[in-house]
């Protein structure tokens, strides 16, 4: 597919310098670029590129001011990583978007309705009763169970797994593998020491623009929902439990846990291999490093947070608090010192 550089700039709401009527047929790197590629400089370390890339052309910031000849034409836009990543979007939707049809073998359960611009790949299954919006893309292999709702333009990437009455909305994209609906871990202890396994009767809701990474499980609760608020990206391999809520425009790293019933807040940043105990709650803006251990409730909002370790449960509580004071011991001791030092320089004691 080709572009000219005219439409990419109006895209873009950019100015143009240079030959508007090239025509772009790829992304690139700005060091690897080459006849027919569009690149970006966002970074001036990498000025030194732009006068050597054979790219045909190159999103700049507007106030960029050229010390040497350059060979490509410039899209002169406000911010040209946001640019370049809203360019990068719609090639996506281009190659995502472009599958259309029904192909065979694949099953459709009865009572379900498909939108306009459906793709259903061979070897995909969709049972009874289901709703599937507008342009979805169902990948092969992919499992969507009964009583499903999934909204417009939202892409169900191959072996996803979707169960019973789970709900999903627009623009939302499924990677490879995720499993969403699956039972909560949720089992009740005997007297003879076996478990009871609790029914999980409830569902999982992911609202509007939410990313699910490859082989990532979404837990159904127990009763009521377990909720992914929009705009939450989730990278891979991380383990979501039921009863969770997760705040809009929060962002989690891969490999991450969360144990049932816990409150993530809205615009947090979550590390990878995080764990979080279960029925605790986060507050919004909360950053969290990777590999930490989140216990307790964080009340309050835009703190940043770290550390993990574990060793005897009572030794690791004493050293928690002393852990927590010092800072405090360590100002104690250097006013200690300095005291000791003008002491010393009053005649009050000799060194040893």
């Amino acid at each position: 597919m080709q572009f000219t550089i005219k439409q990419i700039a109006h895209l873009l709401n950019g100015e143009i310098r240079g030959n508007e009527a090239l025509t772009i047929s790829n992304l690139a790197k700005i060091e690897q670029g080459k006849k027919g590629d569009i690149s970006f400089l966002a970074n001036q370390k990498y000025e030194s590129f732009i006068y050597t890339t054979e790219a045909s052309a190159v999103i700049v910031s507007r106030d960029f001011e050229p010390k040497k000849d350059i060979s490509a034409a410039l899209i002169l836009v406000d911010n040209p990583y946001t640019a370049f990543t809203q360019l990068l979007e719609e090639y996506q939707k281009i190659l995502n978007f472009s599958k259309k049809g029904i192909e065979q073998p694949s099953f459709s359960g009865s009572g379900t309705t498909f939108g306009e611009g459906i793709y259903q790949a061979a070897f995909s299954y969709v049972g009874a009763n289901s709703i599937i919006g507008k342009n979805v893309k169902i990948y092969p292999q992919s499992y969507i169970g009964d009583n499903v709702t999934i909204g417009d333009n939202t892409l169900i990437y191959a072996g996803a797994k979707i169960y019973n009455n789970t709900v999903i909305g627009s623009n939302c994209v499924i990677h490879a593998g995720a499993i969403i609906g699956s039972d909560g871990f949720g089992f009740a202890p005997q007297e003879d020491g076996t478990y009871r396994t609790i029914p999980q009767l409830g569902n999982v809701i992911i609202e509007d623009n939410v990313s699910i990474g490859a082989n990532t499980t979404i837990d159904c609760a127990t009763m009521g929902s377990t909720i992914i608020r929009q705009g939450v990206k989730i990278d891979n391999l991380a383990q979501i439990a039921h009863n969770v809520e997760i705040g809009k425009n929060t962002v989690i790293a891969a490999q991450t846990g969360i144990a049932g019933s816990t409150i993530i807040g809205e615009n947090c940043v979550i590390g990878g291999q995080v764990g979080f105990a279960g029925h605790i709650s986060i507050a919004n803006g909360t950053k969290i490093g990777a590999q930490s251990g989140v216990s307790k409730s964080i009340k309050k909002e835009n703190t940043s947070i770290t550390g993990t370790f574990a060793f005897d449960l009572n030794d690791y509580m004493r050293s928690s608090v002393i852990f927590r004071k010092l800072p405090e011991l360590d100002k104690q001791i250097r006013e200690l010192e300095k005291r000791l030092e003008d002491l010393m320089k009053e005649g009050a004691f000799t060194e040893v």
